[in-house]
């Protein structure tokens, strides 16, 4: 088995999960480079042109949509892939008894996606749980999705987007897929549309049986 890590993914999502309060659509999106510096430099380039955030962390959604057009653009011109997984909540008529399994669905469909295509990554995630066992969860719940892919090599961790300028710039790519799906605005996907290799739109209704 080669276990050279040929590629680097990052994920993040946008969006909030459940049919009671979350948003009609979430999404998990990732992006896979040979070099995480392909990501950090976007992202670095809008820091110095627009300036910092009170939280040190850029996010789509809190800055100018030309400082979004501009990360994305660039991203466009870039050796970058990328995957996204849109979940129809509006169409979920039997909930998951934990809102949290449609975000670990998603999150492990995407990297089946990347891994079919690139078998040798090195996934970060956005540290969305501080408690180890849900990361463990989350992680077993990836490697039970991609098991049946052969000679794969997956190494995982989970890193502080405030910290990791790549899942910065992927936070600009999951709003883009958002606004397309939960805002009918397809000018921010339509930027990055060449560089993605997967989008899966999963409409399950019984998310009980899904999760059987």
């Amino acid at each position: 088995m080669n276990s050279i890590i040929l590629r680097y993914a990052f994920i993040d999502e946008s969006g909030t999960v459940g049919i009671e309060k979350g948003t009609k659509y979430f999404v998990v999106a990732l992006a896979s480079v040979e070099q995480p510096r392909t990501l950090q430099l976007p992202v670095r380039r809008a820091l110095k042109k627009y300036g910092r955030l009170s939280s040190g962390e850029l996010k789509a959604s809190n800055l100018k949509k030309t400082a979004t057009e501009r990360i994305l653009s660039e991203i466009a011109r870039q050796d970058a892939t990328i995957v996204a997984v849109i979940v129809d909540q509006q169409a979920i008529i039997q909930p998951p008894d934990d809102n949290e399994k449609i975000y670990r669905h998603a999150a492990a469909r995407a990297v089946y996606h990347l891994v079919e295509k690139f078998p040798s990554v090195h996934v970060a995630l956005d540290s969305r749980y501080t408690k180890a066992q849900l990361r463990d969860e989350l992680e077993k719940h990836i490697r039970q999705e991609i098991r049946d892919l052969q000679h794969h090599v997956v190494l995982i961790r989970h890193e502080n987007s405030c910290h990791i300028k790549e899942l910065q710039a992927v936070d600009a790519i999951a709003w883009a897929f958002f606004q397309k799906y939960e805002r009918g605005n397809s000018r921010y996907y339509d930027i990055i549309s060449t560089k993605i290799i997967a989008e899966e739109l999963i409409s399950a209704r019984n998310w009980k049986q899904l999760e059987s």
